[in-house]
Order: C-alpha cells, then structure tokens, then sequence
C-alpha cells in the first residue's frame, strides 16, 4: 500500500489555520466528517488524542504525523497539511512543526497501517522533500510531490 493510495489530493490543506496541537489536528481530522468511511467522527478524534497522550507524534524537523487505530472507519484514511506559523506540538526533538500526515488505520488492518508509517517517516525525513512541500503553493502542488518521491521508494 502506497501512501497515494491513501492520501487524496482533497484531503490536503495548503494552509492550516489551527494554532495549537490539537487545533490542527481537528482540522485534519475535519477533512473526514461526512465521509461515509467513517462511522464517528468523534471517536476518530478521541482516539488520535488518546494516541497522542501515550507520546507525541512530532518526530523531530517540523513534521508530525498525528495517527490512530480505530473501527470507526472502514479503511486507512490520510490527511496531510502545513501551518504558516510553527506550532507547539511537543515534538521529540523540543521544536515547532509546521508539516502534518494524519493517518487513520482500522483495527485490523495493522501491517498495511505500520507500513505506510514507516514509508511516510521516509519521505519525511529527507530534509529536501520538507522544503518542497513547505513551498508548495497548492494542494495539488503538493499531492504531486508525494507521488513523485514516492515514486522513487516503491
């Protein structure tokens, strides 16, 4: 499972308006609320929340990845946004993020939910993909962005 496969380009916000954690993370979560694949939205939130009081999800280089594991939805589903201003998310490395993947795994899809963590964290952690999606412009811009980096993993 790719991470294009998940992530759509209207599930990707060019510009966040959230100034606290949890601001942007209901944003994110937002994007969701009347998609039939989710059956509570409210849980959906409730458990990324949860997810993010056992440790946070702000890897470290501006970027969090804000995920879960609920039944609450019938597939992964993926959101991706930036903020203009850094905010607070009490990454591991103490600095802001300003770049969030949001991904929302079913209970008993845990391999597929795992792997495209770990591809996520990959292209994430390459200090020139930041950059270019820190300049993106659009959301299609930046949709663009993870299919032709991914491109370059699978």
């Amino acid at each position: 499972m790719t991470i294009c496969e998940v992530l759509k380009p209207e599930n990707v916000i060019p510009e966040l308006k959230g100034t606290t954690k949890e601001e942007i993370i209901d944003e994110l979560i937002n994007l969701f609320k009347n998609d039939p694949r989710v059956s509570d939205i409210t849980e959906v939130k409730k458990a990324v929340l949860e997810r993010e009081k056992i440790m946070s999800t702000g890897v470290g280089h501006g970027f969090g990845i804000p995920h879960c594991k609920t039944n609450k939805v019938t597939e992964i589903l993926a959101a991706f946004g930036k903020t203009k201003q850094p905010v607070d998310f009490d990454s591991l490395d103490g600095k802001p993020v300003n770049l969030l993947f949001l991904l929302i795994g079913k209970d008993n899809l845990v391999a597929p939910h795992i792997k495209l963590l770990s591809r996520i964290s990959l292209l994430m952690n390459k200090g020139e993909i930041r950059e270019s999606l820190l300049t993106a412009k659009t959301a299609s811009d930046i949709y663009k962005i993870f299919q032709e980096e991914e491109s370059n993993i699978s």
